[in-house]
């Protein structure tokens, strides 16, 4: 028990990178389509968070400049969503959630865009692994190539937004950042549904299906994020990425134990996912490894460095 209370932060962030994960399976339980879908789900985590930021009474005013780059963030966020949810119809759980792990090569090509750096090496070499998985899963899942394209077009948009909150979090609640996100995203999809005339009968839910999306919406949404932005405070931003890496794998194990043979894969899925997997979990380590280095390095006297 006190082995528990000592690591508590530690067993809350792996129960939320579990519960993240579990958003996958759910995504396959839902019978109506990706856009509604996720209508419902970003519907639902809203309120949710209204109740939630209501009843620990944050400030909810943000200047309109700053409100507008949330909900613009938001309707990236809507449009992931829809394309990762989209993904899992044409295909599984697992091919989803193996492509939407390239967001780690994205985010090393884009990020450095964003801040005018230089690319580095390392982020290269990860950057090539994950390639190198994805491609052996495109030969050998090539029936799965609608899923594997629309969980790679996923992974970018959250790559996008990721880098843009990155900033955002800076000055403002993450939660009331996420709520206006939200409401930004309901705000873009209920536009798209209405001029799509979306708002019909594919929009009816069974009794399952909305057990299911207030799962999604209030546990695996609103929920999750909240129990994850207060234990991440506590723990360091290494020990986060490399708990957080993991959300594919339990997502993975997640939809074998759930959805069964839907979720059978060849041989070669498997080699390219534990290819692609490897890279993203050992990318924190490499990276912090490299850092502590070059720190070193810097600190180092001259003398030493000539040796």
């Amino acid at each position: 028990m006190d082995f528990f209370f000592r690591n508590r932060n530690l067993f809350i962030l792996h129960f939320t990178v579990l519960i993240w994960g579990f958003t996958g399976v759910l995504g396959g339980l839902i019978s109506i389509a990706a856009l509604p879908l996720v209508w419902y789900r970003v519907f639902i985590a809203a309120i949710s968070l209204f109740i939630y930021i209501k009843i620990t009474r944050k400030n909810m005013q943000v200047p309109l400049g700053r409100m507008l780059q949330f909900i613009g963030v938001g309707l990236l966020v809507g449009m992931h969503w829809v394309l990762f949810f989209h993904a899992i119809k044409v295909s599984t759980v697992s091919v989803t959630l193996v492509s939407l792990s390239s967001l780690t090569l994205f985010t090393a090509i884009l990020e450095p865009l964003f801040s005018h750096k230089k690319l580095a090496i390392d982020d290269i070499i990860v950057g090539l692994c994950i390639i190198l998985g994805i491609y052996l899963i495109f030969t050998f899942e090539f029936q799965y190539w609608q899923g594997i394209v629309f969980g790679l077009l996923a992974a970018l948009c959250a790559s996008i937004f990721s880098i843009c909150n990155s900033k955002l979090v800076k000055k403002d609640n993450p939660v009331i950042i996420t709520f206006y996100e939200m409401v930004g995203a309901f705000l873009g999809l209920s536009l798209i549904l209405l001029c799509t005339q979306g708002f019909n009968a594919a929009m009816d839910l069974s009794l399952a299906d909305l057990f299911y999306l207030l799962l999604l919406g209030s546990v695996c949404t609103a929920f999750a994020y909240a129990l994850g932005v207060a234990v991440m405070k506590e723990l360091s931003a290494f020990t986060v990425a490399l708990i957080t890496n993991l959300e594919p794998v339990y997502g993975i194990m997640l939809a074998m134990l759930i959805l069964k043979q839907n979720e059978v894969m060849s041989t070669g899925f498997y080699l390219g996912a534990i290819i692609i997997l490897a890279a993203v979990f050992l990318y924190p380590l490499v990276k912090t490894r490299l850092a502590t280095q070059h720190k070193k390095n810097k600190t180092m006297p001259v003398e030493q460095h000539l040796k």
